[in-house]
């Protein structure tokens, strides 16, 4: 088991541990254990293929590890109902294998070369492999849903529109007279929110959860995935390449302005102006990059950041209040907590 601090990579070809939540009976716990053994399972036999070089090429990313943070949220979901079964894990494979297959494209639009530990597949395999290879993912997730019936589908295919709408204007500028921020915060819920709020649906749809139920959970998840991704580029600015599995300062590399670069830059402090002309600058050079990472590491910028994530995990919270108490409900409470402790 981690800590909930911890929520870190598991082992390459290990089925990744639960987090040690606060409030979660041993009980409950060994249930989510078993069932991301399953989801893994089920995954792999997914990805198989007759050709040794696509089967390899298909699991490369899921071979690698990674945190399973969607099946375990598809998994506790179900505990609101009667808990998981044979769909309930069919549905937390195809949520993640769609993030998977998500991925490959955005380290081939990034030129990533490193994800959760080990090569990236467009450095492993070359771009063309790569998309073909998220193609290939993507394709194997809507069959898996598919056979959950046209409501799954539905569901898949709207995720997957507004993914694809959140990545697209993640790669652009805000629009001339839009807030910066509240721009943001929109891309994030429809490239990382949209998914994981359907992982949480899921999950409550295939345990026999009334149609309340599962809204409350599409919402919680929507906001749980903000902050998820909130914290996440906070850590892209603070942590090491060790602690992270991939190359620090990625975004800034790329020029995208995450949530702490949006406060730096909107700051009128003087003593500022060397951090925003770095900001507004090409930081592919390493020696920019990593003078930007440590002014804006010490920049209040990042508190500031923190609390606002921490701000969207309580809100995520909230919309639990309708739930009867339960474990599960103790468990979903305790994951947005860890959401944002990880940051750390």
């Amino acid at each position: 088991m981690t800590r909930p601090d911890e929520m870190t990579q598991s082992a390459p070809g290990s089925t990744p541990p639960v987090l040690a939540l606060p409030d979660v009976a041993d009980d409950l716990s060994d249930r989510l254990q078993d069932g991301l053994e399953a989801v893994d399972a089920l995954l792999r036999r997914e990805v198989d293929h007759d050709d040794p070089f696509i089967a390899e090429a298909n699991s490369h990313l899921i071979e690698a590890g990674g945190k399973r943070f969607r099946p375990l949220l598809t998994l506790l979901a179900a505990e609101l109902g009667t808990g998981s079964n044979a769909d309930v894990v069919a549905a937390a494979a195809g949520v993640e294998l769609t993030h998977v297959a998500s991925l490959c494209h955005d380290d081939v639009m990034d030129e990533a070369e490193v994800r959760r530990g080990a090569a990236s597949a467009n450095a492993k395999y070359g771009n063309s492999t790569a998309i073909l290879v998220g193609d290939m993912l993507f394709g194997t997730a809507s069959s898996i849903i598919a056979d959950l019936g046209a409501e799954a589908v539905k569901i898949q295919a709207e995720t997957f529109v507004r993914l694809c709408a959140g990545q697209i204007r993640d790669d652009r500028p805000s629009p001339s007279g839009a807030d910066p921020v509240d721009y943001y915060l929109q891309v994030l819920a429809d490239k990382t929110g949209v998914l994981i709020a359907t992982a949480a649906r899921y999950g409550a749809m295939f345990s026999g959860c009334d149609a309340e139920t599962v809204e409350v959970m599409r919402e919680y998840g929507e906001r749980l995935g903000m902050a998820f991704q909130l914290a996440d580029d906070l850590i892209d600015v603070s942590s090491e390449a060790d602690d992270l599995g991939k190359v620090p300062g990625t975004d800034l590399r790329e020029g995208k302005r995450t949530l702490p670069v949006l406060y730096a830059l909107a700051s009128t402090d003087p003593a500022d102006a060397r951090l925003q002309e770095l900001l507004r600058s090409d930081l592919r050079d390493q020696g920019l990059l990593d003078e930007a990472l440590g002014l804006l590491r010490a920049h209040p910028a990042m508190e500031q950041a923190r609390q606002h994530t921490a701000a969207v995990a309580t809100r995520a919270q909230d919309v639990l209040a309708p739930l009867p108490d339960s474990p599960a409900k103790a468990a979903l409470r305790a994951l947005a907590t860890s959401v944002v402790t990880r940051v750390g």
